[in-house]
């Protein structure tokens, strides 16, 4: 219902435009792997989309009656820790939601980027893929930072803001090393030089560092890889099989 309000409004006061969309699988658990440059990444990703997509977040914020509501109706669910961290509880909620065949958004950087620039990505997504035997479609937000940057409550209207889909990446060949640290650190750098081709952000081979704008994180020296990546066929291969920060872990 909230959707369904939602979708015109945004289509009204801002120029909404949407690429790629077509490679995105009808049917079958597709994990979402998105650039994180503002909040309301995660209002216009899952209104340019006809399937229903689940972000996961923190728990405390479905205690509230007064936001509850919200992020039930915007298609999150609360973190589940079960006695063990934030970051494997929310690797849980994902796998339910991709084994039941749904779309699941995750931000591979962990936080949004406090410059705008694109952060080396954390390896949770890659463990999600390859334990669930899904494929990723990586998600560019452009223009969203401009339309609501961060700290400012009160978006701007009347910015173009673009929603671009990469095809399928299909990482079925690495499933027999899903554990090798190595291979998790490759797909991940894959989905992440996808996004960057796509979102025509400057990357940066660190990780961005959480709650502190002015912070630099230390610089790794692993660059990122520039291996092609071969994509799949819409609904293809695991398209058909069964913030999200907190998934994100390195």
């Amino acid at each position: 219902m909230l959707k369904a309000v939602l979708t015109p409004l945004l289509r009204f006061f801002y120029r909404v435009r949407v690429e790629g969309l077509e490679h995105l699988p009808r049917t079958g658990g597709v994990i979402l792997a998105s650039n994180h440059v503002s909040f309301s990444d995660s209002i216009f990703l899952p209104l340019v989309v006809d399937r229903r997509v689940t972000f996961v977040a923190k728990a405390e914020y479905f205690d509230d009656p007064k936001t509850a509501w919200i992020f039930r109706a915007l298609g999150q669910i609360p973190i589940k820790r079960s006695g063990g961290s934030a970051s494997q509880g929310a690797l849980d909620a994902a796998s339910e939601v991709l084994q039941a065949g749904g779309l699941f958004g995750i931000y591979p950087e962990g936080t949004r980027s406090p410059d705008g620039r694109l952060y080396r990505g954390r390896t949770g997504v890659a463990r999600l893929a390859l334990s669930n035997h899904v494929p990723v479609v990586a998600v560019a937000m452009v223009g969203t930072r401009e339309a609501q940057p961060i700290g400012q409550v009160r978006p701007n209207a009347f910015r173009p803001v673009t929603v671009r889909f990469s095809r399928p990446l299909d990482f079925r060949r690495y499933e027999a090393k899903a554990e090798d640290p190595t291979v998790l650190r490759q797909i991940t750098d894959e989905i992440m030089f996808e996004l960057k081709a796509l979102s025509g952000q400057e990357y940066v081979n660190q990780y961005a560092k959480r709650n502190d704008p002015e912070a630099v994180p230390p610089v790794e020296t692993t660059p990122i890889l520039t291996t092609p990546i071969r994509p799949i066929g819409v609904g293809d291969g695991g398209g058909a099989s069964a913030d999200a920060r907190a998934a994100a872990v390195g």
